[in-house]
């Protein structure tokens, strides 16, 4: 099984790498992926999937088998934006494969994933790897500035709810047994409005805010402090609104940035944002961000995300670390991600068993000349082949 599935990886490498290539070409900002869609949608029918749809949100499916086992590997097509392509060496839209990497914007965030699973699945289909099993190859949107909420849509929406997700972000080849949960908090300070010639008959709510920051970093200093596992809180952004540029500011907001561990429950958030805002006549709320996806569909995000992890005995992981084992003769390494996934909504919402597998250093994320090695797309599309056989 191992030597076949190999051996077809081989044969369809160029033709997978050129996949990668066309995702990296198509914009796919946020909200903006219908084109990526589309294309995505064309591959999957050329590959002979069974069933081929995108839902009322326009996340693409891919369905193969139709056995009592469902297994769903996920890849989000969003991208960030570049916002300064002139500081890029390679076109951050041009697809560009140099000394064994895939250049561009969201090669390895994560259309490198995206064209490994798709290609997975077709091999699955080639030697009956899907037997017994429904395997879901899901592309989905909006993953960026909404993690995880699309997804829960889309889970929703399926007959009935896999029994295994994987989130295929990138782990560097690493099993991800979860990650930190994220929480995007607002805190607001008022005041009185005042002419800025005459700021003394006025009560400034920026200067008011002054306090929490410094609250704030003190925090964030404690918890670097910690040994064991610790969360951060960061302030990353700030507004303040008046009359006129002339004028004391009566609101001012700041926009909180919390990273969450094991335990960190809303309850926790709460109290702890109490005591921050302690004697400060002020008050906070979670985040709501609000979108439309491509398809014209209201999208809602309350930006309170807890952090997820899968024990290394469960089934799903042992089934992981024996397709491992399978593809390249060796055990993974182990590691939680400390970024946002959307295993937020699997894990977290839907409390679907959920592991992190996908190619590339999650650190070139995001980044000027974001590249992925071409050797772990074709490494993943291996393991995501032989794992349904594990289960």
């Amino acid at each position: 099984m191992k030597s076949d599935v190999k051996k077809l990886a081989d044969r369809l490498e160029p033709e997978t790498l050129r996949f990668a290539q066309q995702l990296v070409r198509t914009k796919s900002l946020t909200a903006h992926e219908g084109n990526l869609a589309k294309l995505v949608e064309r591959k999957m029918l050329d590959l002979d999937y069974d069933d081929v749809y995108i839902d009322s949100l326009g996340n693409v499916i891919g369905v193969l088998g139709d056995g009592p086992t469902t297994i769903l590997f996920d890849s989000h097509m969003d991208t960030v934006d570049v916002n300064q392509p002139s500081d890029w060496q390679h076109d951050p839209f041009g697809g560009d494969i140099i000394d064994g990497k895939l250049y561009g914007r969201g090669s390895v965030d994560m259309k490198g994933a995206l064209a490994a699973t798709v290609f997975a699945g077709h091999i699955m289909k080639q030697l009956g790897l899907q037997d017994g099993k429904t395997i879901y190859i899901t592309a989905s949107v909006m993953e960026e500035d909404y993690d995880g909420e699309t997804v829960y849509a889309m889970c929703r929406q399926l007959e009935r709810l896999p029994d295994f997700v994987v989130i295929c972000e990138p782990s560097g080849l690493d099993l991800s047994l979860g990650h930190k949960g994220r929480a995007l908090l607002k805190a607001t300070t008022r005041g009185v409005s005042a002419h800025g010639s005459a700021p003394e008959k006025g009560i400034n709510a920026v200067y008011k805010m002054c306090s929490l920051l410094q609250r704030v970093e003190a925090l964030n200093h404690k918890m670097m402090r910690q040994k064991n596992e610790a969360g951060s809180i960061a302030v990353t952004k700030i507004e303040s609104r008046a009359e006129s540029l002339n004028a004391i500011p009566a609101y001012c907001e700041a926009y909180l940035d919390r990273r969450l561990v094991s335990g960190e429950d809303t309850a926790f958030i709460s109290a702890e944002m109490d005591s921050l805002l302690k004697e400060m006549d002020g008050e906070w709320e979670v985040y709501d961000k609000q979108g439309v996806s491509y398809t014209g569909v209201p999208v809602v995000l309350h930006s309170f995300l807890p952090s997820w992890e899968i024990s290394t005995n469960h089934a799903l992981t042992q089934a992981c670390l024996k397709s491992f084992k399978l593809a390249f003769g060796r055990d993974p390494g182990l590691i939680k991600w400390d970024f946002c996934t959307n295993g937020v909504a699997t894990a977290g919402r839907l409390n679907i068993p959920t592991i992190g597998f996908g190619p590339g250093d999650s650190k070139k994320a995001h980044t000027v000349d974001e590249c992925c090695e071409i050797s772990q797309i074709m490494a993943a599309v291996n393991f995501y082949a032989l794992l349904p056989s594990c289960i």
